[in-house]
């Protein structure tokens, strides 16, 4: 029998086709190249934890527990992006620099703490 893939991480990044390249690249200069699974969403963190994207926090998670026991990753690699269609969404006016980064950063933390309550 085949051992199981092993992989370093998962890469959390958004949909938006002006990101794929600029993810692509960062990765591979990081030498991640063929080293990790890839979950791509709308909003990247912003999809998997805000309420707006509820429905889809589930199908994140589930992705992640079959990464970790699929491929035995134990990081988690979240890029997320500016001028990003996702937290523009989140509010009912559009948003200056400094709001969007806020969301961000909500998020970011938001998902750190869901990282450390359901996979310690």
């Amino acid at each position: 029998m085949k051992k199981p893939y092993r992989y370093e991480a998962m890469v959390l990044s958004c949909i938006d086709p002006r990101f794929q390249k600029p993810v692509h690249n960062y990765l591979k200069k990081k030498n991640f190249s063929g080293k990790y699974s890839a979950f791509t969403i709308a909003g990247a963190a912003i999809g998997v934890t805000h309420q707006k994207f509820k429905k889809w926090h589930s199908v994140f998670l589930d992705n992640l527990s079959t990464s970790i026991k699929l491929h035995k990753i134990n990081k988690l690699i979240v890029i997320n992006h500016i001028d990003c269609g996702a937290a523009k969404m989140t509010k009912k006016k559009l948003l200056n620099n400094n709001e969007e980064i806020a969301i961000h950063k909500q998020s970011f933390k938001k998902l750190n703490s869901i990282m450390k309550k359901k996979f310690p």
